[in-house]
This record gives C-alpha cells, structure tokens and sequence, in this order.
C-alpha cells in the first residue's frame, strides 16, 4: 500500500514538472507583462533561429513547434489569459473547471501540450496524402477540373494546432461531400508557398472554394452544416429550374431554342438535392435540369401524365419528342455514378444543331483506328419557317436509321457561312443539302460528298440517302471530296457586354470579400493606393473650385484666328457688331489685343502691328482687333476716365492722339493693360512711352509736327517696342486698369441714344 502511494506521488511529481517545462513565456525568452510587440518581436526571432530548413541541429524541428505553439498561445489574449490564471493552455476547456476539479484539469493540461507536441502531421497521414495538391498539378489538373465541378481546399501547415482542432470536422465533411462529386485538396503552407500565395491564403486554417477558376473562402464556424452550405453556394443560381403543372411544357419544348435535351428530376423533398445540382454543374453546356417537387398538389397532372412513382427519385430525359422520355431511371439511393453514366449516355439531341466547334469535336471526332470511323450526315438549311418541313423529315429519317458509326447533325446556312463555302466552294447552298463527310485530322482536314438532288424531305430524298449510305459502307472510297474547314463559330456565346459584366461582377465580389475579410495588414498596400489617388482626385478638385474662374480651365477650343502665313495675322476689326462677341462676352482666360489707329495710318499701322505680334499669333488664348478712332472718337477717352488714372486729366484725354496705342482686353474680369506708342519726332523728349502731355503747347507742336510729308515715318516707328511689351504681357507682369463696365461703342449720336 505505503509503496503504491510513493509511486503515485512521484508520477505526480514528473508530471508537474513536464508540465512546468511547457512554460511559453521560457520559451519565447518574454517576461509575463511583456506587451504584445514584445511577444511577436521575440518569436521572429526564435523562428528565425530554428527554422528546419536554416537550422540542422536534430532537435530544431521540435524547437520550432514549440515557439510556434507559445506564439499561438500568448498572441491571442483569451488563451494568454486562460494560461496565466489557470496554468492551461486549451481554450476550449471551460476555465471554472479548473478551480473544482485540479486533478482533471492538470490532466487535460498536460494531455493538450502532449497532443500538440505529437500531433500527426497532415503529410504523413495516409487518409489526407492522396488530397495533397502541388503547385504544377492545380494549375494543369485542378484549374481546369473546376469549370466541371467545385472544389474545397483546406490550407494548413504541419504544427498548426487549430488545424488539428478542425481535421475531425475536415473528414466528416469530406466522406459527405467526395461521394456526390466535390473535389477535395489541401495545400501545406510550409511546402506549397508558392500555390498558398496564388490562392491567397497567407494564414491556416484557410478553407477556400474553387469553383470556375475562382477563389471563394470560407469565413464561417467549421462546421458541418455550414461547410455544405458553402458548397452549395459556390455553384451558379440557376442551374435547376423548379417545374409545376404550369410551366413544364414550356421547359420541355424549349429543346430547339437551348439545343440541348432536357432532364426531369422527380423527388419527395422541398429543395433541389445537392447532388442533382452537382450533376447539373459538370453537364450544363450539354443538358438542361428541371426539378419536380412530388409532395407539391400542384404537380399531381404532371406525375399523373408521366406515370411517375412516388416512392423512389425517377429522372426523365427527352429530347425533340416532348411526350415521351427517351430514357428513365428509377432508384432509391441514387448516386453520381450511375447519374453521370445516365447523362452522359444523352448528352445530345437525336439530330443536334452544329452550334460550336466543342459540339462539333464531340459528335463527329477525328478517325483515329479504322473501327472507330464515325461517319457525319449534316443537313445544310435555313432557320426560316419553310425549311421547317424539311428539317422534320430528316429528324425522322435520323430516327429510323440510327447507327452507332453514323452521327446526324444539322447547320444553319446563315450562321456558319465559312463551314459552307469551304464545303460548296464558295458557292452559296440556295436550297437545303446533305453532305457526308468524316474527319481526318484535328487541323479540320474532311473527307466528304454531297448527296445529289438536295434535300425536301420526300420519300424519294429518303430512298437515295439511304442509298447513299449503304454505298458508303461497303466502300468508303465513296467520299471522293476533300476540304479544310474553318473552326465552327459559337452560336451560344454571350455577347461581350455580358461577359463583361460578368467579369466586373466577379471581381467586385472578390474586392468586397478582401475587404471585409482579409487581415488588414496584408490590405495596407491596396489601401494605400486607393486613398493616396482620391487624395489627388479631391485635391485637384478644391484646388479648382477655389481658383480664379478661367485661370485653370482648359483650352480645348481652337483659337478663332487661322493659323498665321508667313508675316500676316488676321486682324479683325471691333464694330457695333462684332464689339459683344470680342470683348464684352470673351471667353474666360482669353484676350483681345486691339490696335488703335485712324484712317489715314491703317495700312502702316497694321503691317506693323501684324509683324510684332506674329510669334505670339499662335497662342490660342489671343486675339487681334483694331479700332478705328475716327469711327469711335468717345471710346478711349471714356475708358480712360472709368479707369481713373489720376495721371491724366479729362481735358488730357479728350485732345491726345491714340493712334498707335494698343490694349489688351480681358472682357471676363473687365481690365486692360495699355501699350502707349514711341514717338520719333523732332522733340527727344517725346520719345519715351511715359511722356506726361501736361503742356498745352506741347500737344500743339506735336499735333502740327503730324503732317502728311512725314506721317508715314512716324507712323512706322510707333510699335518698335511693342513685341517686348507683348512679352510682358504674356509673363502677366503688366500693370491692369480695371473697369467697371465696357463704354458703349459708338459715336456720340449712338453714346446718346444708348444713354438715353
């Protein structure tokens, strides 16, 4: 007695201890009020440090497991503080358990760190190798696979802990889902990087859904219940139309529109079963799948019609005759197997329409041995309502004579055109044909006939294809032709809108999937840019809405001018009618450069202005008037005196001379810049272009000295410096007289009446 009790202690005693060497803040080198930087910073460290594939001692893979394993612990704050207060470090203990039952809860302690340290690993257990996937094999074998049917992947790594929690769930989901047709595959993180960053996944246990080469994940609780419904929901909506008394015929007789043969399920339950769905997947681009709910009243005249019996699942296939089944099946456990076979066994119609190169390939393949020749009966007619006899009569004539080496199709003229020329020699069929033909090699080499005389669907059109094909095999010397036919177009195929749309709905969905699932700091990139370019959007915008109008807006129209030849510029000039259009209602941001000049210096005056301003003519911005002063005496003193230049008197104003002034108009904002002539007279003093006229006898002089022996000299001389101005002009550093309002232009009859 004394020495089983001594035995018991001491089994104690090691067991404490083991269980105190599991201390993940030892392990990690951390104290107990280490934060969480602390934390994360020393386990990259450790990892580092004892990382298999960097580290060869013999113990670093258990080295490394352990630092894994403390990381997983202290990260997460409800485990960090189950272990601080109790000792233990499984979550899914109830923490008051520790408190009643210490013995048991040491136990489960120490058991947890035991069946973490010695988990089997997912590559070495032999239920799960067969799933694993590589890199090359998805993309050759599983990508692929997935247009046919959908797949469940999980995403794990060989000390992951939560992975191990969830393999009991994994399995029973998988001897489920696997029997009905999903595919099954699990990436290791450690050993597939390159795949797991493809998929996306950065972190296990990552569940993902592959379904048409895209990829779902799952962010659900892992179970059951909620895996299958994943599943299911990966596949299209609708795939299975819900059939009544209502709408069966309609479904039915829809085999010449779709091309394809229809398939009724009738079952007990309310929803569609999964595995029909599943079966619906792999077979949609060659049968439509309806579903008859048997316990629904309103469905009684459709079981009735179709002697259908109510105790086991019954499937119908038809194909163009709607009130027979071609084929039925009737089982209590149906399984995919025997589904697969029943489909596809019927997966075209007794005479399907050539509608793309797939079908085409399918139903008339290559020769490959001489037993295997499959010979091709294809009806060339039209979609018209006249050709619809014809079409019947071949339909039954298919019927009757059907062979296992002879395969009957059908091809509108008008939709594969390219197939017919290359048939008829360019020649268009204006009336229906048959053509036998078999194929020779993939490139679309054929060896071919045309039965003579047509096709009208008579007895006698019936008799010589017959004919004809007993001919061909007893001799298949009989085909003499041969051709190389073009890749059949797809009828079927959206259009590029629609694929489009498609395409932009799947890639918002992933975008919205990222986004509420993924871990933020892996979407700091995305999210960076994303801000970054609305911060210049929005940027760009205030920035132009707190502009001055018309400095920043666009020049997108064409200046108003021609463009300048040789030393000429089109000068316009400003009268009562052209005065709104070129000044009062300029554009924003645009400018009219008008000369002042009298009748006596407009031809000087404008050969001059028109070579001082031709490098600046092919501004869009510019424009270029006169003014004529005799015509407008009152105008330039009247926007002289609204400018209120305290240099210049009124007096001033009404006797200078303004011929050869020239002014830059901003009809927008209401300012102007002015250019005031060099004069070359005989007084140097005149010379300079801020020359105060405030002697009365000076203007006098002057005004003598302006004769006509030498008016055309100084007449040229006036714009010497205008092109230095113009480029002042352009730099904006000239002065700006505003107004408040553009004078009236007009003589002083039209000042008067328009002031009046």
């Amino acid at each position: 007695m004394f020495e089983s009790v001594c035995v018991l202690i001491l089994l104690i005693v090691s067991l404490v201890k083991a269980a105190s060497e599991y201390d993940p803040y030892k392990i990690l080198g951390v104290s107990r009020s280490a934060s969480q930087a602390e934390i994360k910073r020393a386990y990259k460290n450790l990892a580092r440090e004892w990382h298999p594939d960097k580290n060869k001692d013999p113990k670093a893979e258990d080295m490394f497991i352990k630092v894994s394993k403390s990381y997983e612990v202290l990260s997460n704050e409800e485990r960090r503080s189950n272990f601080d207060r109790y000792g233990q470090m499984d979550d899914n203990q109830p923490f008051g358990q520790s408190q009643h039952h210490g013995f048991r809860s040491f136990h489960n302690s120490f058991y947890f760190d035991e069946s973490f340290f010695h988990f089997p690993r997912y590559p070495e257990d032999f239920a799960d190798s067969k799933y694993m996937l590589q890199h090359a094999q998805f993309n050759s074998d599983v990508l692929p696979d997935s247009y046919k049917r959908p797949y469940l992947i999980q995403v794990t790594y060989e000390s992951c802990f939560a992975c191990f929690h969830i393999k009991p769930v994994w399995k029973e989901v998988v001897k489920e889902l696997e029997p009905l047709g999903v595919g099954i595959g699990i990436v290791d993180l450690g050993y597939e990087r390159r795949l797991a960053s493809q998929l996306g996944a950065h972190r296990a246990p990552s569940i993902i859904g592959l379904v048409n080469g895209r990829v779902t994940f799952f962010h659900q609780a892992v179970v059951r219940e909620h895996l299958r419904q994943f599943v299911e929901d990966l596949l299209p909506q609708k795939l299975v139309e819900k059939i009544t008394d209502n709408n069966y015929m309609t479904f039915l007789e829809n085999w010449h529109a779709e091309n394809k043969p229809s398939l009724l399920l009738f079952d007990q339950v309310p929803v569609v079963p999964l595995l029909y769905k599943l079966t619906a997947f792999a077979f949609r681009d060659y049968v439509r799948f309806g579903y008859v709910d048997q316990g629904e009243t309103y469905n009684s005249r459709l079981l009735r019609q179709f002697n259908i019996n109510t105790y086991a699942p019954t499937m119908l296939l038809f194909k163009e005759d709607t009130v027979k089944p071609v084929d039925i099946i009737q089982a209590r456990g149906m399984k995919r197997q025997i589904m697969d076979e029943f489909v596809s066994n019927n997966k075209f119609l007794q005479v399907p329409r050539l509608a793309s190169q797939q079908i085409f390939d399918e139903l008339c393949p290559v020769k490959q041995f001489h037993r295997r020749r499959k010979y091709c009966v294809l009806l060339i007619t039209g979609e018209d309502s006249a050709f619809l006899p014809g079409n019947k009569a071949f339909l039954d004539f298919a019927t009757v004579n059907k062979k296992d080496v002879l395969r009957f199709a059908y091809v509108y003229q008008r939709q594969q055109q390219p197939l017919c020329q290359a048939l008829f020699q360019s020649q268009a069929a204006l009336s229906p044909q048959v053509v036998i033909l078999e194929r020779r090699s993939q490139a679309g080499k054929v060896l071919f006939r045309c039965v003579s005389g047509g096709w009208n669907g008579s007895n006698e059109d019936k008799y010589h294809l017959h004919e004809q094909l007993e001919l061909l095999q007893k001799d298949p010397t009989y085909l003499s032709s041969d051709a190389t036919l073009p890749e059949l177009n797809n009828e079927m195929a959206p259009i590029f809108i629609i694929q489009w749309m498609n395409a932009a709905y799947d890639y918002i969905l992933q975008i919205y999937d990222d986004l509420l699932y993924s871990n933020w700091s892996e979407m700091m990139p995305i999210l960076s840019l994303i801000f970054s370019a609305l911060f210049i959007l929005f940027g760009t915008v205030i920035i132009q809405a707190f502009s001055e109008p018309g400095e920043n807006e666009p020049r997108q129209s064409k200046s108003k001018t021609r463009a300048p030849k040789k030393d000429f510029v089109e000068v316009t000039e400003l009268t009562d009618v052209t005065y709104t259009s070129n000044l009062v209602r300029l554009r924003p941001g645009h400018l009219n450069v008008v000369l002042v000049l009298t009748n006596a210096s407009k031809n000087a005056l404008l050969r001059k202005f028109a070579k001082e301003v031709f490098s600046f003519s092919g501004t869009e911005t510019l424009h270029f008037s006169f003014l004529n002063a005799d015509k407008h005496v009152h105008w330039m003193p009247s926007l002289l005196r609204s400018a209120r230049q305290p240099s210049h008197s009124d007096e001033e104003e009404e006797s200078t001379d303004y011929t050869g002034h020239v002014l830059a108009l901003n009809g927008h904002k209401k300012y102007f810049c002015l250019f005031r002539p060099v004069f070359t007279g005989d007084d140097p003093n005149d010379s300079s272009s801020e020359t105060s006229f405030s002697s009365d006898s000076r203007r006098k002089s002057r005004s003598r000295s302006r004769s006509s022996s030498h008016s055309r000299i100084e007449v040229h001389h006036k714009l010497d410096k205008l092109g230095l101005w113009m480029e002042r002009l352009m730099e904006g550093t000239l002065p700006r007289l505003h107004v408040p309002a553009w004078p009236v232009l007009g003589d002083a009859a039209s000042n008067t009446s328009a002031e009046s």
